[in-house]
């Protein structure tokens, strides 16, 4: 190699390590979603919408929860249909209808409920104008509330579609069933997570409780704070080059009894009597069931006992059964075919297994070199190189079941002619083998000893550095055949993979509220909160929190940050002195691939 060249590919490198490097083709945002900063990530898009429509939160909450909390979708019903279309199909009342209703109720009321007469302060009135005890409502209430209604109680008029409002529900039921009133508040906060589209919960086990919110492609790979890896739009583990239709009947078939009964009917024949599997353990064509049966295997028919070595007396089979050689003949087929594909992604990811392992102990090598007196002082090559095969074994093995179901007879069998197929197959098999060998070399040296001379040192570094970009540009060369040539020219189907990203799976970073407490939200405040709003720092607490105080300051309970009146973080010296040991304490990053830490 000549010296340009290791110019050329060191500069790759150093790009890679560049943050613009890492940006993807689409933006993507993902944030972590705690139960602390649930209500902070609820009130960002509440605050959109009451903004937008001059609404107070319980209306606001009633179009987002309609809408599946998609504030783009309410926005483009907005536009096509307009402000009235918009809030009936919701169920809001118009502030102008509200004007035809009247403001007060005579001294002495008649529900038509309970059809009792009660005093006007024992009379609520919805915003829909209609009016009914107080009991009759509290009652209604705790029934929907018991029935799972609560996002969405409806007044009790028959064929009114307004939804009642939620401070009156909340102050109904809270005088008589507390708890219900708890369970209601739950269910207006947890709707956020259970009615968007855009949020779901991490689905680690045990469960860690947070929710992820996905801003772009749903499409995506992303890893909760708790270490879990999923994809976004199935839930499962990431399994990206395949689509989430096809790990799941990837998942399927390694999971059930498919291909026990596919060994079965490869290798035994069942008996005509008790029609239990028999295995033929011997070279003679008359075979026995363990309940006394006789019977031909060539044809499985039932015969006497007496025989020669040629034949069976009384039983000829000589004639062909087409239909019974072609089914034999798939199974064999069929089941040879899905050992050899399921036999190489477990390949691979034990070897993804093993060399994850590998982390701790390169970890502790490095430092044992860095504290020695040698010529390479800087080994962020290794970790990248190491970054970089777990990103690359991992696309390798899910793309063993992707080629299962691609080239195989069930998914696409009507998409390709059979000439077709072999074309397709044989460009992403050459693509899939080069990036096969680039990736069991670049294992081959970062699991080699690093104590060696300077030069052998030099020269491992040039090879793992080298091996690190061209896997990388393997992955991504087989990724665009995926989906241009394979999935892209699908015209009965469509498919959907997430898009292959050099820095691996997304990192969730945990929401943060830092802008206190809403001063147009409801006066009535629920425990949670409480949890997210900001308070007064205390400037007699330890440390240097008051050192220099120009204006008020407050403090976080979410992030744990002192941040002033505009939402900035307050620098304070003990504050910039842990930052600094966290930057020049040497911990090495790794930020790829690594395998879910809670999988199981």
């Amino acid at each position: 190699m000549s010296s340009d060249d290791e110019c050329d590919t060191l500069e790759g490198i150093e790009q890679d390590d560049d943050e613009a490097a890492w940006v993807s083709a689409s933006p993507l945002t993902v944030k972590v979603i705690t139960k602390a900063s649930l209500l902070a990530a609820q009130r960002e898009d509440l605050h959109k919408v009451m903004e937008m429509l001059g609404l107070k939160e319980q209306h606001a909450r009633t179009l987002l929860i309609h809408h599946r909390w998609d504030v783009e979708r309410l926005l483009a019903v907005l536009v096509d249909k307009g402000k009235d279309c918009l809030f009936s199909q919701a169920g809001v009342t118009l502030l102008e209808a509200m004007d035809s209703h009247p403001t007060s109720l005579p001294s002495v009321v008649t529900c038509h409920i309970c059809i009792e007469d009660k005093m006007r302060e024992e009379v609520t009135m919805m915003d829909c104008g209609h009016h009914y005890c107080n009991d009759c409502w509290t009652e209604y209430f705790i029934v929907k509330i018991n029935e799972g209604q609560s996002k969405r109680i409806r007044c009790m008029a028959h064929k009114c579609n307004a939804i009642c409002d939620e401070d009156i529900v909340r102050k109904l039921v809270s005088t008589k069933d507390p708890e219900a009133a708890e369970r209601f508040e739950r269910f207006l906060l947890e709707s956020y997570i259970d009615d968007n589209n855009k949020v779901k919960w991490c689905p680690s086990v045990p469960n860690c409780g947070n929710a992820i919110r996905v801003e772009g492609d749903v499409y995506c790979e992303i890893e909760c704070t708790c270490g879990k890896q999923f994809c976004f739009n199935c839930l499962a583990v990431a399994h990206s080059p395949c689509s989430c239709l096809m790990w799941e009947l990837w998942d399927k078939k390694c999971k059930d009894e498919s291909e026990t009964v596919n060994w079965l009917t490869v290798h035994t024949k069942p008996c005509p009597k008790c029609r239990k599997p028999v295995e033929k353990n011997g070279g003679c064509n008359l075979v026995s069931c363990i309940c006394g049966q006789a019977f031909c295997w060539l044809c499985g028919g039932a015969t006497g006992r007496e025989h020669t070595w040629t034949s069976i007396e009384g039983h000829s089979c000589g004639r062909y059964k087409e239909d019974r050689e072609k089914e034999s003949e798939k199974a064999k087929r069929d089941l040879k075919r899905y050992i050899h594909y399921q036999s190489r992604w477990k390949a691979h990811m034990d070897s993804l297994k093993l060399e994850s392992k590998q982390r701790e102990t390169l970890e502790a090598t490095i430092s044992d070199l860095e504290r020695k007196e040698s010529g390479v002082k800087d080994y962020s090559w290794l970790t990248n190189g190491l970054q970089r095969l777990f990103r690359a074994r991992r696309a390798l093995s899910y793309s063993y079941p992707f080629a299962f179901h691609m080239f195989g007879d069930d998914l696409f069998k009507d998409e390709m002619t059979t000439s077709e197929k072999e074309m397709k197959q044989n460009l992403f098999e050459d693509q899939q083998q080069q990036l096969e060998r680039k990736v069991e070399s670049l294992s081959k040296f970062i699991e080699g000893p690093l104590e060696q001379s300077e030069n052998r040192l030099m020269d491992i570094r040039m090879q793992v550095i080298n091996l690190s970009v061209l896997t990388d540009t393997l992955c991504r060369k087989m990724y665009d055949c995926i989906e241009n040539e394979l999935l892209g020219s699908l015209q009965l189907t469509t498919h959907h993979i997430a898009p292959y990203n050099s820095k691996g799976v997304e990192r969730a970073s945990e929401l943060k509220d830092l802008r206190g407490p809403d001063p147009s939200s409801s006066s009535t405040k629920t425990n949670v909160d409480a949890d997210v709003a900001l308070e007064p720092c205390n400037s007699g607490s330890s440390g240097n929190c008051a050192e220099v105080m120009p204006e008020t300051l407050y403090k976080d309970h979410v992030s744990g940050d002192v941040v002033d009146s505009k939402g900035e973080i307050f620098q304070t010296s003990c504050s910039k002195r842990k930052r600094s040991w966290e930057e020049n304490s040497g911990r090495i990053p790794f930020d790829l691939n690594m395998p879910a830490r809670s999988d199981g």
